[in-house]
């Protein structure tokens, strides 16, 4: 089984996911530490638990969720992983995170790129890309069948969506998103959202005002 365990991390209240087998494998999905206490909460994690951590990965660019790049990259010497969509927001990143109040050393170049239908593996289980674009340029999902979750970003929230009034952001397409590569799944999968509670395709395809 494919463990997951919930940091929130900066201002912006950012769910932090590291992903963990049982023989130690790891991966990180938007570790978004912006301060010095919040990477010492992520590596005691990570050090109790003795983790051996492969990549992270961004589900999307918008800076909250890139804030922990830096510092990610730079204690654990691990390549980052994003679609390719996503690069603008990459560099632009240390500028838009000073508007915010984030200190955002430098730009991380990713060392893997990630396309719809590729997989990403954690020891042997496996985490499907889903291109889910709309909220951002280059957003995507990861979907372990296996263990019957995704994890979205700000694609979709309990009873909501992410927001599209923001650069490469568009209505249309986020809802083509979320009904061609997320209502397709379950109904018992469960949905872990970048911000606030997690929920289930079940119950987002049978409430969200913005689906139904």
């Amino acid at each position: 089984m494919l463990k997951v365990k919930t940091f929130v991390f900066n201002p912006f209240q950012v769910n932090a996911y590291a992903l963990y087998n049982e023989t130690g494998e790891c991966i990180l999905i938007d570790p978004a530490c912006n301060s010095a206490n919040e990477w010492l909460t992520l590596e005691k994690f990570l050090t109790e638990n003795k983790l051996k951590t492969l990549a992270f990965y961004n589900t999307h660019g918008h800076v909250d969720h890139v804030a922990g790049n830096s510092i990610v990259h730079e204690k654990l010497n691990i390549p980052l992983g994003i679609h390719r969509d996503a690069l603008p927001f990459l560099s632009e990143a240390p500028r838009t995170g000073a508007l915010f109040g984030f200190n955002i050393t430098n730009t991380v170049e990713p060392g893997i790129y990630l396309a719809d239908g590729d997989i990403v593996r954690v020891g042997n289980y496996e985490l499907k890309i889903l291109h889910t674009p709309g909220h951002a340029a280059g957003s995507i999902c990861f979907y372990a069948p296996e263990d019957n979750f995704v994890i979205v970003g700000d694609v979709l929230f309990k009873g909501s969506i992410g927001r599209t009034d923001l650069p490469t952001g568009d209505y249309d397409t986020l809802i083509a998103s979320i009904n061609d590569k997320l209502m397709t799944l379950d109904d018992n999968v469960r949905v872990l959202c970048g911000h606030g509670p997690e929920t289930t395709i079940g119950k987002e395809r049978n409430s969200n005002p913005f689906l139904v």
